[in-house]
């Protein structure tokens, strides 16, 4: 950990608030009422989507010690029936993150409320996580999801998984079905890599990581989640845009101080990653946020230092034309909410710039952005609100808004934009 007292204080502090907030009683936010523990599993109704990695586990099928030679940091207490000869990952990269698993608990039964209600307590700044599938849109605002982590929700009768890390900014969503037609719910397992969540499946308790979607240790080593588009918006652009959706208001049972923010300062460009032993990527400051995607094998990220100066960067990756969107108006979901002078951070869209048969060439226009081929106006969702195309929607492409030491530290070859080139 950093030699820096501030930073020292700084980490204990957010460790100590995990541990100590997990039986801390709470409000709903949608009820005013104080929640009751209970479980529930979304309804496996869903195709077929994960798929096995090439990844050859390093462990083997009854070996006699998985730990050999091995100092390893985090319990095996809890898991009788994790399989920790399969891995494919070395364990001496995992630690222990402080909570036992779901110490932070999963929403099982998510509670929702109209847009309508969720504006008496969501300002027009705050950030949520938008999802859609088949016409079902639905927010996850960030003050809840860093109390639990992962979401496990059917959205237009998809089973998906939401996730949030707060120590990576990664907010992802993959598909839960697995082959064989077995829907996996997620829960937190305590432990980290590389400063990101380490899921577990409660079906088989092989470990995933949110990150990469694929399971490192366990039965299911080696398969890989599939990955779902969903962005980070302002509240005000959500209920603007789909004033039918759905936000999630808390759990049916899982009690956490909604509204208090446990890593505070956390985000700071001059701070350094909690937990994280790997090699930092001086490119950029390990707490810059970064637009990130990889395409093929062609990993592209694109600071919000710039893009906050540019707002839109058409760009071409692997062959697929894209373009990246930055709308300013959404604060940092580690800010103490009501505090006067918050960050405004943004928020980004990636899309494809291919449209029927036209690519689209955009540029900024006054919190919209207007594609030079026709003078139509888009939306930070990818929606032509205004012009010929008014009614399109350009392709949403799986991205998300990472700090940068995190993404770096899975994607090392990654190529950072530039302006110049």
């Amino acid at each position: 950990m950093n030699g820096n007292p501030r930073r020292r204080v700084l980490a204990l502090l957010i460790l100590a608030t995990i541990i100590l907030t997990a039986c801390a009683p709470a409000i709903n936010p949608g009820t005013g009422e104080t929640t009751v523990p209970t479980e529930g599993t979304a309804d496996p109704t869903s195709p077929s989507v994960a798929t096995p990695s090439e990844a050859d586990p390093i462990g083997s099928p009854g070996c006699e010690d998985p730990f050999a030679g091995v100092s390893i940091e985090f319990s095996t207490f809890y898991w009788d029936r994790t399989d920790f000869c399969l891995h494919s990952v070395d364990y001496d990269e995992i630690l222990s993150g402080g909570p036992p698993p779901d110490g932070i608990p999963p929403i099982d039964d998510p509670v929702f409320d109209s847009v309508e209600e969720a504006s008496e307590w969501l300002g027009d700044r705050w950030p949520v996580m938008v999802f859609e599938w088949n016409g079902d849109t639905r927010a996850y605002p960030l003050l809840i999801m860093v109390w639990h982590e992962i979401v496990n929700d059917v959205v237009g009768d998809l089973p998906v998984t939401i996730t949030f890390c707060p120590l990576c900014n990664a907010t992802i969503v993959f598909d839960r079905t697995l082959p064989d037609g077995r829907v996996l719910d997620f829960g937190t397992s305590g432990n980290l890599r590389n400063s990101d969540l380490i899921m577990y499946d409660r079906q088989t308790e092989s470990w995933w990581q949110q990150f990469t979607g694929e399971a490192i240790v366990g039965e299911l080593t080696g398969t890989q989640l599939r990955f779902l588009p969903s962005q980070i918006i302002a509240w005000a652009d959500f209920k603007e845009n789909y004033p039918e959706g759905r936000v999630l208001a808390g759990a049916s049972g899982s009690p956490r101080p909604y509204g208090q923010m446990p890593y505070i300062g956390y985000d700071d460009i001059d701070n350094s990653p909690f937990l994280f032993r790997g090699e930092l990527d001086d490119r950029l400051p390990a707490m810059e946020r970064v637009a990130a995607l990889k395409i093929e094998e062609t990993a592209v990220a694109f600071p919000f230092s710039l893009l906050s100066e540019v707002q839109v960067v058409n760009d071409t990756v692997s062959g697929e034309d894209l373009v990246v969107f930055w709308k300013s108006g959404t604060i940092s979901g580690l800010d103490p909410l009501g505090a006067e002078g918050l960050r405004d951070i943004g928020s980004t869209g990636v899309y494809s710039r291919q449209v029927g048969d036209q690519t689209l060439t955009f540029r900024a226009a006054e919190g919209l952005f207007e594609d030079i081929e026709t003078g139509s106006l888009w939306n930070i969702f990818g929606l032509a609100v205004d012009g010929p195309l008014a009614g399109s929607r350009l392709e949403s492409l799986v991205s998300a808004e990472h700090f940068w030491f995190a993404w770096a530290a899975f994607e090392p070859d990654t190529v950072i934009w530039s302006a110049t080139g």
